[in-house]
């Protein structure tokens, strides 16, 4: 029994220590993702080595657990998109839950009518018959692509939800707050408010002095640059004026750093900075700091539950809209799609 053990421990202590010393490194590399899931897996053979002679319920429980999880996600993520469809209405981009949920659905149904057929119809005598066969063959691709972007957007999701459970040091000379649309547009909504309530609380745990920036610029349907805004609300807050920095030429989260760099640079000296955005953005905007040479801490604000699965799968698409991410991820299906008729060619 000590021989497994170790052996386990030896493989997952060595995902662990890679994941920490990449993660040290950088933590907007994308790579992160999957050595954080790795390194998460691999305690599973080390959880079942140390069950002993509990090694068949131990395994049993995790089966069905994961079973479990897989036919509670498509339907939750169905539930979820039925939700934003009534509280934020029928945009393209509130729909994304409820797509995803479906999809993940037909690709379970497709990979249980695939498994069975595969084992136990007799409508084909033989393996070649099976790979051969227009259905079969359609509901493997169907499975084997559903499995590979659920995979892919659950590794992201992990990594996303580990850094916001992360301890932060408190200690910052700037706190940059990213913009978000005006309601009307002159009024601060729920998303911008609970950005701004998170640096406020950032700023006053803060036992140095501490600027904070506010960024966002004009757009075509606001009254006001929404840094403005957020400065007339950081005050109502009773933050004192000297203390903001207002940034109010940016359109897009990468201007957003970029202006706010610019204000750190004329500023000189000491410049530990965190920048406060919503959870679900907090990584994208982490990479965008990596590509202007910003070095800072990510801290993320409260979203509503219902709110926060489109959120994420929009930074998901765009992650993967990059093109060095795009040819990856096809690259990856390509190879996940092939292994599918693997078998019928060996």
């Amino acid at each position: 029994m000590l021989l497994p053990v170790l052996a386990a421990g030896f493989v997952s202590g060595c995902f662990w220590v890679l994941f920490a010393f990449c993660f040290h490194r950088d933590r907007s590399r994308y790579r992160n993702c999957y050595f954080l899931s790795a390194a998460l897996l691999s305690m599973i053979p080390l959880i079942l080595a140390l069950s002993g002679d509990a090694f068949a319920d131990v395994a049993a429980f995790m089966a069905c657990a994961a079973l479990l999880f897989l036919l509670i996600v498509p339907l939750f993520l169905i539930y979820n998109g039925i939700v934003m469809i009534r509280r934020e209405g029928r945009h393209a981009s509130q729909l994304l839950s409820l797509a995803l949920g479906v999809m993940i659905l037909v690709g379970e149904a497709a990979f249980i009518h695939t498994v069975l057929g595969f084992y136990l119809s007799d409508r084909f005598p033989t393996e070649a018959a099976f790979y051969h066969s227009a259905s079969y063959v359609i509901g493997a691709v169907i499975s084997a692509s559903v499995i590979y972007v659920s995979a892919a957007f659950l590794v992201f999701m992990v990594y996303i939800l580990f850094l916001q459970v992360l301890p932060r040091k408190k200690d910052f000379d700037f706190v940059i707050i990213h913009g978000a649309g005006l309601l009307e547009g002159k009024r601060i909504s729920k998303l911008l408010a609970d950005r701004l309530d998170k640096a406020i609380e950032v700023y006053r745990s803060d036992p140095t002095p501490t600027k904070l920036i506010p960024s966002g610029g004009q757009g075509r349907d606001e009254s006001l640059p929404e840094a403005e805004a957020m400065r007339a609300y950081l005050i109502e807050k009773g933050i004192p004026a000297e203390d903001i920095i207002p940034e109010s030429r940016s359109a897009t989260t990468l201007e957003n750093l970029q202006f706010s760099k610019q204000i750190l640079d004329r500023a000189g000296g000491r410049r530990y900075t965190a920048l406060v955005t919503s959870n679900y953005h907090v990584y994208r905007a982490l990479r965008y700091c990596r590509k202007i040479g910003l070095p800072c801490i990510g801290i993320g604000s409260h979203v509503a539950f219902y709110y926060w699965p489109s959120a994420l799968i929009r930074e998901f698409i765009a992650i993967h809209a990059e093109k060095k991410h795009a040819v990856i991820f096809v690259l990856g299906w390509l190879l996940c799609v092939a292994a599918v008729f693997l078998p019928a060619l060996v």
